[in-house]
């Protein structure tokens, strides 16, 4: 028994991330080996711009803000700070002249991109950038208002996460967009908003109107919401709820599936307070 134990303590300790120290703009900071450094230095206080990172998937790279300079024996390259692990004695600079400029360079493809998102332009402001010289892509009839930088996060959380499949890029170069197939409703949507929630220029909109949730984004896509028998509220789409009921085990009752959050709360308490009196 006792064999058992230490081989098992031998195991966890293995499995258990080693102390690592890295050098960001010269300083000592502490972290887990194979962390990822952007996190690091986010939890540090150090500014790294990044607008395609979610720590829910997997590193992409795909925004290019959050390069930083990876020195090395003598030299250095740039690398996207969200894709780089830590390791023991890691040396970083964030806001090297090169990368400064790598920065603003980025931020005026971005203004032009995506003309109308404040985010952009906010975030461009603080590095001096007020303007672009390249052509503004504007539509009148974007559905995502010319706010998207096509960084992939909604259609990475739609697939990878929610495993709805909804939405995907579509064409290619300079005509690439996110959309439905065809640009239309898709039903196959659950109006979970994942999407909306990860969306760092807030450019897909969703809306809900009485018993529909409307993702104005993705075609007018109308999903059916779930109302509560006891308020009266609608709370939640269906195909999402019913999703999500479906892998709980053993399985709500009917009657508490049906109930918001809020009256469910309530019902429990309810019955928490009802067999306390009986107890008594």
């Amino acid at each position: 028994m006792m064999n058992d134990t230490v081989c098992g303590t031998e195991e966890l300790l293995k499995e258990t991330p080693e102390d690592v120290t890295v050098i960001i703009n010269g300083h000592d900071y502490p972290a887990k080996k194979g962390e990822i450094m952007l996190e690091v230095a986010i939890r540090e206080g150090i500014e790294i711009p990044h607008l395609c990172y979610e720590a829910s998937l997997s590193p992409y790279g795909a925004c290019r803000l959050c390069m930083v300079e990876k020195r090395c024996r003598g030299g250095s390259e740039m690398v996207t700070s969200c894709t780089l692990r830590a390791e023991e004695g890691l040396d970083i600079v964030t806001d090297s002249p090169e990368i400064l400029r790598h920065r603003k360079m980025i931020l005026e493809l971005y203004l032009a991109e995506a003309p109308k998102s404040g985010v952009i332009k906010s975030l461009a402001a603080r590095y001096g950038v007020t303007k672009t010289r390249f052509f503004k892509k504007t539509d009148k009839d974007d559905p995502l208002g010319n706010k998207c930088i096509l960084c992939g996060l909604c259609v990475r959380v739609c697939n990878e996460l929610m495993g709805a499949g909804v939405i995907s890029f579509v064409n290619r170069g300079p005509y690439t967009v996110v959309s439905t197939p065809f640009s239309g409703e898709n039903p196959a949507c659950l109006g979970c908003k994942a999407c909306v929630s990860v969306c760092p220029t807030r450019a897909i909109e969703a809306e809900d109107s009485g018993d529909e949730r409307i993702m104005k984004s993705w075609g007018e896509t109308k999903v059916k919401m779930r109302q509560c028998p006891v308020c009266g509220n609608y709370y939640l789409p269906d195909s999402l709820s019913e999703k999500a009921y479906a892998k709980i085990n053993p399985p709500l009752s009917k009657k508490i599936q049906d109930m918001c959050p809020k009256c469910r709360s309530r019902n429990i308490a309810e019955k928490e307070i009802s067999a306390s009196s009986g107890r008594q």
